[in-house]
């Protein structure tokens, strides 16, 4: 298939303020925040089918409402200032965010059926404003809204991952949608109240935390950035069945999280082929909210998850069974406890705010329930609404998304976008598919189901 390619015109970038005069003052940042492995721009993208019975333009729309929910969410208006030790403050100051207006001469249904990463012209979608892109001294989001010939149109944004984790960028969208679609003010208030995930004095490591660890790349396996492919896989029920089928009966109730997780970090390591004697990682992002007590209050939009770690020797994990890799999961998921993020700020502040391990590290984040594809600015929900790429992140490559989706039949579905080495998606491609198609199980997945690549407009 063709690549899909279209121009678009894109207007003079503006900085929007808040609708109306907010506080002067410096916010610091939690010690979960400003850690060095989110000191980078997370893209999101979100495509909107055109209602008939809407007349208004989405732009005109969007960029009022924006300016009204800032005079709420007045930080993001502001720019990030370094003090000292690497904290990160929020001068709210009321610059404003930036935002560009655009057209593109496409349609909706050109895209095709499928609507999931990696989406064409995704540079000319969500423009790189230049000098726009640094953590600090820089806007702390940026936006984009495209008008498309359909009447339909593409809401993208890019955030500085130190403000918010995926729920509090979901709830700040929210709130633009309610203010758009003619709320006052938004239905959940922000809550700022960073000082909830800071160390404690003094600081005292008391859960150990190898995602932090330093290990040395001795044999060269941090991916190389250059021949990346970008390719999605689908799993559907059909699949996930598959994968449960080859657990022993006491591991079948697991999470489709934990599944999912396991077979991806099986699948790629074989695919990167490390040293077998090497240790390789995988890790988990888990959102504390509801682990503290009290859980953390609603309507609090800083980071707070963890990236608790799954450690296996390249060669155990590839021979082993498929349950010996779920099994590590598990336990993985279940060490992030009130303590453990307590214990996680203290490290920050006495580490110096460390990047978490990369090397032979994969990382994988669950957004199938931050309800991205229910922001609704007047137009529905979204066609697709998520993540704009895999392989984002300070590092590029090393990070993966579970995105909900649903593919052309109506299935409901998980999405995931893969980054590799054109070589090793190859070699990831042949295991992934003797994965989910089990001749000698009854739930094997049928003959031209497997979850190759989905085409797309690409």
């Amino acid at each position: 298939m063709a690549a899909l390619t279209f121009k678009v015109t894109r207007q003079k970038p503006e900085l929007i303020p808040p609708a109306k005069p907010t506080p002067h003052e410096f916010k610091p940042l939690s010690d979960i925040d400003d850690q060095e492995g989110l000191r980078f721009q997370i893209p999101v993208i979100q495509f909107y089918r055109n209602i008939p019975s809407v007349q208004a333009d989405p732009v005109q729309v969007i960029r009022a409402a924006i300016s009204e929910a800032l005079v709420f969410y007045y930080p993001f208006a502001g720019r990030l200032r370094e003090g000292a030790a690497r904290k990160l403050l929020v001068e709210c100051n009321g610059e404003g965010v930036l935002f560009i207006e655009a057209d593109a001469d496409v349609s909706l249904q050109q895209f095709g059926d499928n609507l999931q990463p990696p989406f064409p012209c995704l540079d000319e979608l969500l423009y790189d404003v230049p000098g726009s892109c640094g953590v600090v001294n820089c806007p702390l989001l940026l936006i984009q809204v495209t008008r498309l010939r359909c009447g339909g149109f593409i809401f993208a944004l890019r955030l500085n991952h130190t403000m918010s984790d995926a729920a509090g960028l979901v709830q700040f969208m929210a709130a633009v949608g309610e203010i758009a679609r003619g709320a006052k003010s938004p239905s959940i208030p922000p809550v700022w109240e960073r000082h909830l995930l800071n160390a404690r004095a003094p600081p005292r490591v008391t859960c150990t935390h190898h995602e932090y660890d330093e290990v040395p790349d001795t044999k060269g396996t941090i991916i190389p950035l250059d021949d990346m492919v970008h390719r999605s896989f689908f799993f559907g029920a059909a699949e996930i069945s598959a994968l449960r089928g080859r657990l022993p009966p006491h591991l079948r109730r697991c999470s489709t999280f934990e599944l999912l997780t396991a077979c991806l970090w099986r699948c790629r390591t074989i695919a990167i082929s490390p040293d077998p004697n090497e240790e390789v990682r995988m890790l988990c992002i888990v959102n504390s909210r509801s682990r503290f007590n009290p859980p953390l209050p609603k309507g609090y939009y800083g980071n707070a998850f963890a990236f608790p770690v799954a450690i296996a020797a390249a060669g155990e994990l590839s021979s082993n069974p498929f349950q010996y890799a779920l099994e590590l999961i598990r336990k993985t998921k279940s060490d992030v406890t009130e303590e453990y993020m307590r214990s996680l700020a203290d490290l920050m502040v006495i580490r110096g705010r460390p990047h978490f391990t990369v090397v032979r590290s994969y990382l994988v984040s669950d957004v199938t329930h931050a309800g991205f594809g229910d922001v609704d600015f007047g137009w529905g929900k979204a066609a697709y609404g998520g993540p704009a790429k895999g392989g984002v992140g300070a590092i590029p490559g090393v990070a993966s998304f579970y995105i909900p989706f649903k593919n052309k039949k109506g299935e409901n579905g998980i999405v995931v976008p893969i980054c590799l080495p054109a070589d090793a998606m190859e070699v990831f491609v042949k295991e992934l598919e003797m994965m989910v198609s089990r001749e000698d199980d009854d739930n094997s997945v049928p003959a031209g189901r497997i979850p190759v690549f989905i085409s797309s407009a690409l």
